[in-house]
């Protein structure tokens, strides 16, 4: 059975990253196949990705094989390291479902929908997820960014908040548009109404029936519910828009508004990378999901600096 994260000792957060996650799974695995108790890793592996043929589930039992056998190496030589397999990563991203760009309209629904979420026993519910949904829209903070945020972290005096040491153990601090502070304003001063404490350290999203912060389990429960009252996604499965598409929609809204302002979004990529909190340019690369409408403003860009290159070459009479 799977006691601890071995590599933890190495510096790395399992509870915050995604091998986390699996290696409990593996863990649940494990204890309810006893019958599985001293075989060798790849055998448990092979065990565990054979419970789910689906790639997604493949590659992350590989991915967490290879992980312990090499935290097994550091601690004997002779252990061999596990490999992945060839073609296990590239079917597993061929799977991966396609980022859900938001509508305008669909964003409104959802902000309208979260404001009269039906939460008899904890009235300031409906405004903690509208205030959520804001954030990962309008800021494109990670859920467990949101839920992580304290009283502290807000800056109502220069319309900025904190994000602390959270994915690739990096900290920033984020303007925020006026709109957005008014909805922080707003639900502070609700907040403040409903009893919650207002020391720096206290959850910035309090919830009465707890008296604690929303957990990032607990909070991305609710906000799907919240996707589902709106009929963007189905009542059950997986299927449908994400609440991390937020971030997404985000990312392409700002490229949009960059193309018809006239300003070069190459030259902006490493303010955003930033602002997302990446940790470099490559990993905000993902977010760029092409469209028609985001081709077509790039045409006219090409075709803009096109024209004026001609003009230029022109030979006057």
């Amino acid at each position: 059975m799977l006691r601890s994260a071995p590599s933890r000792r190495f510096g790395q957060r399992y509870d915050s990253l995604i091998y986390g996650r699996a290696l409990r799974r593996f863990d649940r695995f494990l204890q309810c196949h006893v019958e599985l108790a001293g075989a060798p890793l790849h055998k448990l592996a092979k065990a565990w990705s054979g419970s789910n043929p689906g790639p997604q589930h493949l590659c992350e039992a590989y991915e967490v094989a290879r992980l312990l056998s090499k935290a097994m190496h550091r601690l004997d030589a002779n252990a061999a390291i596990l490999p992945v397999g060839v073609g296990v990563r590239r079917r597993a991203r061929q799977q991966q479902r396609q980022p859900y760009i938001y509508t305008k309209e669909e964003i409104e629904r959802i902000l309208l929908t979260a404001r009269t979420f039906p939460s008899p026993k904890a009235p300031l519910r409906p405004l903690s997820l509208y205030t959520m949904i804001v954030l990962a829209y309008c800021a494109g903070l990670r859920i467990g960014e949101v839920v992580a945020l304290t009283v502290g972290d807000v800056d109502i005096d220069n319309d900025t908040i904190e994000i602390r040491g959270t994915k690739f153990f990096k900290s920033r601090r984020l303007p925020l548009a006026p709109s957005v502070m008014s909805a922080l304003r707003h639900y502070l001063a609700m907040r403040q109404e409903a009893g919650a404490p207002v020391d720096a350290a206290s959850p910035l999203f309090w919830h009465h029936q707890g008296g604690d912060g929303y957990s990032r389990g607990a909070a991305c429960n609710l906000l799907v519910e919240v996707l589902r009252r709106t009929g963007l996604k189905p009542a059950r499965c997986k299927i449908g828009p994400r609440i991390h598409d937020l971030r997404h929609a985000m990312v392409y809204n700002r490229m949009l508004t960059w193309y018809r302002d006239g300003i070069n979004p190459q030259s902006r990529l490493p303010y955003l990378a930033t602002y997302l909190g990446h940790k470099d340019i490559n990993s905000t690369l993902v977010y760029l999901n092409v469209s028609q409408e985001l081709l077509l403003e790039a045409s006219e860009r090409v075709r803009q600096h096109g024209a004026e290159a001609l003009r230029v070459g022109e030979v006057q009479p």
